[in-house]
């Protein structure tokens, strides 16, 4: 870990604090005590290789896989000591959607509005429907979409509730053109609106263009955390380079950690 980059004091008025976080698998260390804060409004851009840790550490946060060590607070919740409340204020979109096979657009929102206690659903679906252009597809069940149409309708379901904190792995997969230029401004409009991201991708254009500031993991272990600014700050010898250049630099085999 970058000595003097990742937060070890007590969560302060942040929406998400990771402090310490460890997944192990048997012997294997997957995520090695890392720690971060996102609040309202920023985009964190959690980036590395494969293998990195990246999806060990977005499961943690979501509460489905349980840490080894350290903990996670959603909204100044611990998602292990109070998962329930915690899981109110996220919504994870995980980068395969997990959709009911007989149930249609609309049944989704509604049986996710059942679930989340929503109850001006009704006013809110058609909105939603429209930002993510699944309007014509309501009495449409999961195998007639395709791959795109299906991650709409998983974030369509993940952003009912209206969620505080926002998890998104890879959100971009199946979608065209079009729909990657409107996610992108429902990414951003959700951040501007006071909602906290963590944004997990391999597009480094994407994530250049949304965040606010960049987790950057290799190893399970952090390289470097900031804003891209600060990170130039610390690395000198990187200094006017592109983000692309920067992450294959810092995520290397024989890359140095900073300490």
């Amino acid at each position: 870990m970058s000595v003097g980059q990742s937060p070890r004091d007590p969560p302060g008025n942040y929406m998400i604090a990771v402090r310490e976080l460890t997944k192990l698998y048997g012997s294997f260390k997957a995520v090695d005590s890392i720690s971060f804060d996102v609040g309202p409004g920023e985009v964190l851009g959690l980036v590395g290789p494969n293998g990195a840790g990246k999806t060990s550490t977005l499961r943690c946060l979501a509460g489905i896989m349980r840490p080894s060590q350290g903990t996670v607070s959603i909204g100044r919740h611990d998602i292990q000591s109070d998962p329930v409340a915690a899981k109110r204020e996220l919504a994870f979109i995980p980068d395969e959607p997990h959709l009911f096979d007989y149930l249609t657009v609309q049944e989704h929102l509604r049986f996710i509005a059942r679930l989340y206690g929503v109850v001006d659903a009704e006013q809110r679906i058609p909105g939603l429907l429209a930002e993510l252009e699944l309007t014509d597809k309501l009495e449409t069940l999961p195998g007639a979409l395709s791959r795109g149409m299906k991650q709409k309708l998983a974030i369509a379901c993940g952003l009912l509730h209206n969620p505080s904190v926002l998890i998104l792995d890879e959100p971009l997969t199946g979608l065209d053109p079009a729909g990657i230029r409107k996610m992108r401004q429902t990414i951003a409009d959700r951040a501007r609106a006071g909602t906290a991201v963590v944004l997990s991708s391999h597009l480094l254009n994407l994530v250049e263009e949304l965040c606010t500031k960049l987790f950057i993991l290799r190893r399970g272990q952090c390289v470097e955390y900031g804003t891209f600014d600060e990170i130039l700050a610390r690395r000198p010898e990187l200094a006017g380079r592109s983000l692309e250049d920067v992450f294959l630099t810092l995520t290397a085999d024989g890359a140095q950690d900073r300490s």
